[in-house]
């Protein structure tokens, strides 16, 4: 874990330009507030956080560039999940918790897949979301169908490993 000294003199030093960085970056003062909170509570929690930092505040912008980045993926993520529900018909609506429930596992895929190449994400979600066969993959795809069998197994560990390292 990290020294809780150094981030606190990181915290006192550098929040509120770490705040206002992130208040321009994303036009909004309460977004900011939370993940200029979340980079902190990151940093307590990691164990990568040099005792003396040259650059501090370059250090604090990539910790929260990524977190941005993340905030960003889950909104388009968020949004695009409610415009398919709303295209929905009434029929074949969930609860409110359904949905909550169901964003929430979209975010975590989202996040267990992030890092691995757009061709390895694609051929796992035309499989595994959309119910297509490696055939299918394959001619969407333009690749071989022994290729698509690799990139879902390669997108399966990811997911299977990461949900063992978690219990």
């Amino acid at each position: 874990m990290c020294l809780p000294d150094t981030v606190g003199v990181l915290y006192s030093d550098h929040h509120s330009w770490l705040k206002g960085w992130l208040q321009r970056r994303l036009g909004n003062a309460e977004q900011a507030a939370d993940l200029a909170h979340d980079t902190f509570i990151r940093l307590l929690s990691s164990e990568r956080v040099p005792a003396t930092l040259k650059e501090p505040r370059a250090f604090l912008t990539t910790v929260a560039q990524h977190l941005v980045s993340n905030h960003w993926r889950r909104e388009k993520l968020e949004k695009t999940y409610l415009d398919l529900l709303a295209r929905t018909p009434e029929a074949y609506a969930c609860s409110p918790e359904d949905r909550a429930i169901v964003l929430e596992t979209l975010v975590e895929l989202d996040r267990l897949l992030d890092g691995l190449p757009a061709a390895v994400r694609r051929a796992f979600l035309l499989s595994q979301l959309d119910g297509r066969s490696h055939a299918e993959v394959a001619a969407a795809l333009g690749i071989s169908i022994p290729t698509v069998k690799r990139h879902i197994v390669k997108a399966l560990q990811r997911c299977y490993f990461a949900d063992l390292s978690m219990a």
